[in-house]
């Protein structure tokens, strides 16, 4: 790497705090930017999110912003419409004026006199999915778009449902996010109209987890935004990072098979992080990589870009499964070519084994046990410490197995493992649980990737298919994209079942499941031209040298699995208080939340979960409490959902909204 990219001295870069970027309709959207030294024109990179630029991700800025500013970029941090320190309103992720304003933001940049006219885009999670909407048909100054844990496909991607099937996530975001957007604008920076914005914005709130539920199939809904679906309209360069361990990873490989010619991609180990944090590890400099990036496309230099392979994988290796691992086993790869055809076929037999020849047809019973689930994990999406899959032999019992004999040397799988069923049920709305494992000579079971489909939808998750009770059909089912080395002496498990709880919300009543063997089968994508990674990553550095925040936490995050009662399992867990405080503008935050699912088994099923989250913003001129608390439950009669928002400035309640549905 150059030197002049390990630089940390940021005494050049000077600071504005707040600037209002107009918009067409009179609404202003509050910046932060980061300016370079000398006189200018100067390409531009832009971050636009709605997690507060004052407070709840102003750690997380100063790491990235600063760092490009002194490589001679201006550097802006946007608050979306309806959040942090900008006016107007959000009722809901994605709306038409979220991505209308990104374009308006693209052009304001372009227009001022500092602007070389070159703007480059980012962000993770929503802010990475708000850059690849970006890219699709991107407006002229737009040269190109960085996105790290974002989604291409909102409906099978992302952290509402999967494979239609309704994710716990969702509610937990649900409640989180309109406690985000419930906070206040900050005084020292708005100005005296902070008060009347914030009641305006506390007048409009809303629950956007209704909208979410009731729209249990791809459609219209979901498709806008999904830059899956618009891949042939990407029109800017595209750096698309991911890693294994989070729910949005899938997007990477369908991006680069979708457009070898504009993206590029990146898959590590870690969760829902930038991969300067990355957990597990190996982390890699994020920072340096985008430099990068952003040299080559904003500024047209001639460096390492040009010989990128368009994939660069952590392809994992068997670790023993547990709650926090700090750095996976496993090697870098790299992959040059678009995907090739060669796989490996394995079948199942009504041995409960999975062989290169079919064998004789039969009908086995697939498991449909709330138990099955409760070594899950979590999927990835908030990033908190731990949470991965724990030894998946306990669900394994729960479920319907094929294995593989003993491997006698090691199988890559490297895309999209493809499972090829006929499956009869006795009811409409059901589930299927696919979870593919290493199995260990010890008996350990390592969770690969794993897949739930909802069965009574088409193969575009866009509506019910046919349905006649006990009449069998077939399905043709993808799981989600991975890189991964069996090694010898372990064996390929496929495990099957019918519900994923506390992950998945089951469909009630439980429907009695069955699957035909046979001509069954696995397919593992083997084919895939991989080369050990000819350059290495760039290596982790700390950025900022000196922080200007200080931390600190009341504890580790707790989780507790009970089944001690029969009739009752309950999962749960807890972040403590959490707390950032930035001397320079005397402001602290400090967040906590809680969740407990519950599986009722005696009696009538009932499956619930409660979700409490707490924000507390203290600054000069006062201290707002933001409670947020979620509650659900789901019975054989539908699911009823309450959530209850309290807003408190100095202990006075200022404002209190409550939703409820079934």
């Amino acid at each position: 790497m150059p030197d002049r990219i390990d630089s940390s001295d940021y005494s050049s870069v000077r600071e504005s705090e707040h600037v209002w970027i107009p918009m067409a309709d009179g609404t202003r959207l509050a910046a932060r930017i980061w300016w370079p030294a000398g006189p200018g024109p100067f390409p531009a990179i832009l971050e636009y999110i709605p997690y507060r630029k004052r407070d709840m991700v102003r750690a997380r800025d100063e790491r990235n912003h600063p760092y490009f500013a002194a490589h001679g970029y201006v550097c802006l941090r946007v608050d979306m419409r309806g959040s942090g320190d900008s006016e107007g309103i959000m009722p809901d992720m994605y709306a038409d004026a979220e991505l209308d304003d990104a374009r308006q933001v693209i052009a304001w940049i372009a227009a001022q006199d500092w602007s070389s006219g070159a703007v480059g885009m980012f962000g993770t999670s929503w802010g990475g999915t708000a850059s690849l909407q970006a890219a699709v048909d991107a407006p002229g100054p737009l040269k190109a778009v960085l996105a790290n844990c974002a989604t291409a496909d909102r409906f099978e991607d992302d952290i509402h449902w999967m494979g239609g099937c309704l994710l716990t996530d969702g509610f937990e975001w649900g409640a989180t996010l309109p406690a985000i957007l419930a906070a206040p604008p900050d005084s020292a920076t708005v100005g005296e109209d902070w008060m009347a914005i914030w009641k305006a914005r506390l007048d409009r709130a809303t629950c956007p987890l209704d909208a979410w539920i009731k729209h249990p199939t791809r459609g219209s809904y979901w498709r806008h935004g999904s830059v899956r679906f618009a891949a042939e309209h990407l029109s800017c360069p595209v750096l698309t990072i991911g890693g294994w361990a989070d729910r949005y990873s899938n997007s990477v490989m369908r991006l680069v098979d979708a457009r070898p010619d504009l993206c590029w991609g990146v898959v590590g180990p870690w969760g829902h992080h930038y991969p300067d944090h990355g957990e597990p590890g190996p982390a890699i400099s994020f920072q340096n990589l985008a430099l990068q990036w952003w040299d080559h496309w904003l500024k047209g230099e001639q460096n390492a870009v040009t010989n990128w392979p368009r994939l660069r994988l952590w392809q994992r290796e068997f670790d023993p499964p547990q709650d926090r691992l700090f750095i996976r086993s496993g090697d870098w790869i790299e992959i040059n070519r678009p995907a090739a055809s060669e796989e490996t076929r394995l079948y199942f037999r009504d041995e409960g084994i999975l062989s290169n020849e079919p064998g004789t047809p039969a009908e086995l019973p697939v498991p449909s046990d709330l138990l099955h689930g409760i070594c899950a994990g979590d999927t990835g999406y908030f990033g908190r410490a731990g949470g991965l899959p724990q030894d998946q032999a306990p669900d394994d019992a729960h479920a319907l197995c094929f294995d593989s004999a003993p491997l006698s040397e090691p199988m890559d799988v490297i895309g999209h493992p493809v499972m090829s069923i006929t499956v009869r049920r006795d009811r409409p709305r059901a589930q299927l649980v696919l979870r593919l494992c290493d199995v260990a000579p010890d008996g350990r079971s390592n969770l690969v990737t794993r897949h739930v489909v909802n069965l009574a939808l088409d193969d575009d998750l866009d509506g019910d298919r046919p349905f006649t009770p006990d009449v069998p059909a077939t399905y043709r089912i993808a799981l989600p994209a991975t890189a991964y080395r069996f090694i010898p002496g372990h064996r390929v498990r496929l495990a099957i079942a019918g519900s994923y709880w506390p992950l998945v919300w089951p469909e009630l009543p439980l429907a009695r499941i069955s699957v035909a063997t046979g001509e069954a089968s696995l397919d593992l994508p083997a084919g895939r031209d991989a080369d050990p990674l000819t350059e290495p990553l760039p290596e982790v550095r700390h950025l900022p040298a000196k922080p200007s925040w200080t931390t600190r936490s009341d504890g580790p995050l707790h989780r507790e699995t009970d089944t001690s009662n029969p009739d009752c399992v309950k999962v749960t867990w807890a972040q403590p208080s959490y707390t950032h405080q930035f001397e320079q503008t005397g402001t602290t935050f400090t967040y906590c939340t809680s969740a407990e699912y519950r599986a009722h088994l005696a009696g009538p099923i009932a499956v619930e979960c409660i979700i409490e989250h707490r924000q507390i913003i203290a600054r000069p001129d006062g201290e707002a409490r933001i409670d947020s608390v979620l509650r659900s439950r789901l019975t054989l009669t539908g699911l009823d959902l309450d959530c209850r928002l309290d807003v408190r400035w100095n202990d006075d309640i200022i404002a209190t909204q409550s939703w409820h549905s079934t």
